[in-house]
């Protein structure tokens, strides 16, 4: 399965994105109130300069506290992005994931970012590919 096939069957192609300056907290306002685990750092919701998780912010409240909701996002997010393309494989990107430990996976084509997907996401495609694999090998077992 494509990653092009995957941001097809999301219910919700809407991708949340936040300034460098913003505040930590008005990103984490946005992560709470769309029940969404990442934003997308950007000047424009195009052009990718990083990625804010609600992982990331977590991590500076251990080790510095609460305060750290009010410093700029550009300070906690997570600048060294890996992305995949429309048409890189799932089982590619899962593995991609999985290995670098992350949950999102900007897609880009072109130089802009197109869609944001979540190892969820890649699971339940997969998933569903197993799901179509197995029905199609009970028809043939079965004569149909």
């Amino acid at each position: 399965m494509l990653v092009q096939q995957i941001l097809s069957s999301k219910a919700s192609g809407e991708m949340f994105w936040v300034k460098p300056g913003d505040r930590v907290s008005d990103a984490a306002k946005i992560m709470s109130d769309n029940r969404i685990g990442t934003v997308i750092v950007s000047e424009d919701g195009k052009a990718l300069l990083g990625i804010l998780s609600e992982r990331d912010i977590v991590r500076q409240i251990g080790k510095g506290g609460a305060g750290c909701l009010d410093d700029q996002v550009d300070s906690l997010m997570t600048s060294k992005i890996i992305t995949c393309t429309p048409a890189d494989q799932s089982d590619v990107v899962l593995e991609m994931m999985t290995n670098g430990r992350f949950r999102h996976l900007p897609v880009m084509k072109d130089g802009v970012m197109i869609g944001l997907i979540s190892i969820g996401d890649v699971v339940k495609a997969r998933l569903s590919q197993l799901a179509m694999e197995n029905n199609a090998l009970e028809g043939m077992i079965a004569g149909h």
